[in-house]
């Protein structure tokens, strides 16, 4: 069957690479988009005359599906690769981080607990069978690895100060997914390369907007799905704006939690499934300074008057005329502190970046912005591939998938781009 009309809800990267896909293979989605611009957590916006991404974003060698995406687009000369550095801010001091010598070297971590690091950061790199890992716990997974002194100078606070109560409920498989994707970035033991894209993530998001539209698709921005439409076990339609329009399938990427509202008429036990996947929200602070911070690009955090696992200092990877530090506080969306004002936020990143660098000032900062996304990370506790549901749905027409349906990889572009293409050549067939 070829030329479909297909309803896209979402332009993320995983609805954009669905909508591409369709489109390369003769069909027509048009996408619902609730935002005025496409991007999800990938989307730009004018920061003072320099546009960038309102959440930060990297890439690894490892990432095919992104690269070959940009292959395809002929935007492969727009990829550079750099290499960065990391570091650690642990007793209230900076110090280097990311390779054997910087583990050797750290203060504050005995012999024992160094090598037990080492060797654990090691051998999940080498590891390929993550399903065996699905069912543990992944705090407990890493104290038997690395023993109670690593965990709590190293670990600990990435887990509390991104998961909360959550912390102590994660699956292994996740974790394992974000050492190995870091590890196998390196070129050498003691160097890290990682990737930019030319102009950021719009150079991207414009490429595949471009040519979704030039291929027969249509977008709808500003325009969220209210409900889809099912007539018995068959999906009929959409209806987005006060209209319904009609469809041959509906595809949906937007987050899970969204789902029951825009699909009520979905099996109760599969709305249930979908309610019950937890999310973790982000307000994410953007600073644009006169000064760099420190030369990482990367820097984990411990420090008990700092209450976020690290900062990405973003100008160390992308070369700009300022220096941009991206500052992400991750709680559970139903955290008090998530309530917070934008200034709470922003008075506390100025605080903390100009105690990392004391030669930083007040008028340093040219701006300092905040966005929030509420569902930016589903929470994976073990056996969470027991609980996805199947993107194919009993109702005909009908495929559902988020940036959950990829674990046990964390979310990222690349990730996306390869769902999303799989997805559509499935649906569409």
């Amino acid at each position: 069957m070829s030329g479909q009309r297909i309803a896209v809800l979402g332009a993320g990267p995983m609805g954009l690479a669905v909508a591409y896909q369709l489109v390369r293979d003769g069909h027509h989605p048009v996408i619902f988009e609730a935002d005025n611009r496409v991007g999800g957590m990938t989307a730009m916006f004018d920061f003072n005359g320099l546009s960038i991404e309102r959440y930060y974003h990297f890439h690894c060698t490892s990432d095919t599906d992104f690269l070959q995406l940009l292959q395809e687009l002929a935007l492969d000369d727009k990829m550079h690769w750099v290499e960065t550095k990391m570091g650690y801010w642990y007793q209230k001091r900076l110090q280097p981080w990311g390779n054997p010598i910087a583990l050797l070297r750290f203060k504050g971590l005995g012999l024992v607990a160094k090598f037990r690091y080492g060797l654990h950061a090691f051998l999940s790199v080498k590891r390929n069978d993550w399903k065996p890992l699905d069912g543990v716990n992944a705090t407990d997974w890493i104290k038997r690895w690395v023993g109670p002194e690593a965990y709590e100078v190293l670990w600990r606070r990435l887990f509390d100060y991104k998961f909360y109560d959550f912390s102590d409920n994660l699956s292994a498989a996740w974790i394992w997914s974000r050492i190995r994707r870091i590890g196998r970035s390196r070129y050498s033991l003691f160097r890290e390369k990682l990737g930019y894209l030319e102009g950021g993530s719009g150079t991207l998001l414009n490429g595949l907007q471009a040519y979704i539209e030039n291929n027969g698709g249509e977008f709808r921005l500003s325009t969220p799905v209210s409900k889809v439409h099912m007539d018995g076990a068959r999906v009929t339609g959409v209806e987005a704006g006060g209209q319904l329009e009609s469809f041959d399938k509906v595809i949906s990427t937007i987050p899970l939690p969204y789902v029951p509202r825009v699909m009520p008429d979905l099996p109760p036990a599969l709305i249930k499934q979908y309610e019950s996947v937890k999310n973790i929200a982000v307000v994410c602070v953007i600073a644009k300074l006169a000064k760099p911070v420190t030369r990482n690009f990367w820097l984990n955090i411990n420090d008990n008057d700092m209450d976020i696992p690290g900062l990405v200092e973003y100008s160390n990877l992308r070369p700009l005329d300022q220096h941009i530090v991206y500052v992400p506080f991750y709680m559970p969306g139903e955290h008090p502190k998530y309530s917070d004002p934008d200034q709470v936020f922003l008075d506390k990143v100025r605080n903390y970046v100009k105690t990392i660098n004391p030669g930083l000032q007040d008028d340093d900062f040219i701006d300092i912005r905040a966005s929030r996304y509420r569902f930016a990370q589903p929470i994976c506790p073990p056996n969470f591939l027991d609980t996805i549901p199947p993107f194919e749905l009993p109702i005909k027409g009908l495929w559902v998938a988020d940036t959950s349906y990829y674990y046990p990889e964390d979310r990222g572009i690349s990730e996306s781009i390869g769902f999303g293409r799989m997805m559509a050549k499935k649906a569409a067939a």
